[in-house]
């Protein structure tokens, strides 16, 4: 198993940076088009000083990282708590920049107003603005009209057109309610927006805290909403760790199952040749019993110096079978005749090793070695569209109904138990009588899939 699954879980450093990136760059466009869309006094400044502020909140939040990383292995309640902690004191960190950065448009703004004798002046979203100051208050609405009040009279202007309305001195005490011809006229839509520019005027001097409590909790927002993505994305990299550590299980087990599968059949094979060279000894035939041993050993070299779970080429497939073949006909030289077709086009095609084995294994021992006249055994592949199509088959007697033959004993169940384990369901194996006699076995695999 891998260190990256057994060690623990980390979201990868290029999401991380990723995340914060593009949590502060939608706040950093957000913020640009609303100075855009508002026509905001000094936005052309803003947009480089603001650019500045955003790229110090992103190494800020960069700050919260190492401590998820160091509790990763903690509680949620801890590590969520610990980033509200920590995400305080960042946030006011990152408003104190925010005040330095724009101090000098700060400092440019009061220059202007000392310029301008002492008036302080509002815009609202339409267009409207409020003067103020040295004992004036001016309104100019969007269409022209000026409302002016100075030294005790109200003066109306709009356009050419100027009057003046005396305005009512302040009374000692409260006065009565005026009569609906005393009432002034209703004041207009220019007027009404720019009630909320005369409440919203300048505040009176205050502290750190009053002054810049909207910015901290808006970057304190800021952070946690980040933490919240991160421990998201630490979430999902658990899930997909724990699929991983799943997937090398079951690949582990499938290993041992095919180790287990595939030495099931060394034996039993070897154990078949053992008695035939014993019958080859016994009968005097001590030239045929030699050649079979060198044939054996070449099998065996062969077949065990390749991964026992790994696949081979189907040509080094077919080899390993000729090979076994030959061996066999070293006791049934008058009957057993081979019949090979693979296309040369499928020589690389990969196969598990020795899967075709128990296959020719069983033409011989119920087929060869029951009939009395010659009998062929067949091996042929073919492609069908994504599919490899091994078959193989004999003319021998076959196998009857009730026989203590049918199902060729281990050998059949051997190779669907490997398929199994291989493929996952993606191979298949059928196995009867022929039509026209004689027992063939054809096992489809997906073809290309190593």
């Amino acid at each position: 198993m891998s260190e990256s699954i057994a060690g623990p879980v980390r979201v990868p450093p290029r999401l991380v940076l990723a995340s914060i990136f593009g949590l502060w760059a939608t706040y950093f466009l957000l913020a640009t088009l609303r100075g855009v869309v508002l026509d905001y006094e000094f936005n052309s400044a803003f947009f480089s000083r603001r650019l500045l502020v955003t790229l110090a909140s992103m190494a800020g939040t960069a700050l919260l990282w190492p401590l998820l990383v160091a509790m990763a292995r903690r509680p949620l309640w801890q590590r969520v708590g610990a980033v509200m902690v920590l995400g305080l004191p960042l946030a006011v960190m990152l408003t104190t920049i925010n005040g330095k950065v724009f101090a000098d448009l700060d400092h440019q703004a009061k220059t202007r107003l000392e310029a301008q004798g002492g008036m302080d002046i509002l815009r609202d979203e339409r267009g409207s603005s409020v003067e103020m100051g040295n004992g004036r208050l001016v309104v100019r609405s969007k269409n022209g009209r000026v409302v002016e009040m100075q030294n005790g009279r109200l003066i109306i202007r709009n356009g050419d057109e100027a009057g003046e309305v005396p305005a009512p001195p302040s009374p000692p005490s409260p006065p009565a309610p005026p009569s609906p011809d005393e009432v002034s006229p209703a004041p207009s839509d220019a007027a009404k927006s720019t009630t909320r520019v005369i409440v919203a005027q300048k505040k009176k001097e205050a502290g750190f805290w009053e002054d810049n409590a909207d910015l901290i909790l808006g970057r304190y927002f800021l952070l946690l909403a980040w933490a919240a993505i991160y421990l998201a994305l630490a979430s999902a990299e658990q899930a997909r760790a724990a699929e991983r550590r799943e997937g090398e299980y079951r690949r582990a087990a499938q290993a041992a199952e095919l180790r287990s599968l595939r030495y099931q059949i060394n034996p039993h094979f070897l154990f078949n040749t053992l008695n035939s060279l014993s019958a080859l000894v016994m009968t005097g035939k001590g030239e045929a019993a030699e050649r079979m041993i060198q044939t054996l050993s070449t099998f065996y070299r062969r077949s065990l110096t390749g991964d026992s779970t790994g696949d081979v080429r189907l040509e080094e497939e077919i080899g390993l079978q000729k090979l076994y073949l030959e061996i066999e006909a070293v006791r049934f030289p008058e009957r057993l005749r081979t019949a090979i077709e693979v296309p040369q086009a499928l020589a690389d095609a990969p196969v598990p090793g020795m899967i075709l084995q128990p296959l020719v294994e069983n033409s011989i021992k119920y087929a060869v070695a029951a009939s009395k006249t010659p009998v062929t055994v067949t091996i042929t592949a073919r492609a069908e569209e994504r599919t490899l199509v091994l078959t193989v088959s004999d003319d021998g007697p076959g196998i009857g109904p009730g026989s203590k033959s049918e199902g060729c004993g281990i050998g059949l169940a051997n190779v669907r138990d490997r398929l199994k384990a291989r493929f996952d369901g993606k191979a298949s194996l059928e196995a009867g009588p022929r039509l026209g006699g004689g027992f063939a076995t054809v096992i489809r695999l997906p073809l290309g899939n190593g």
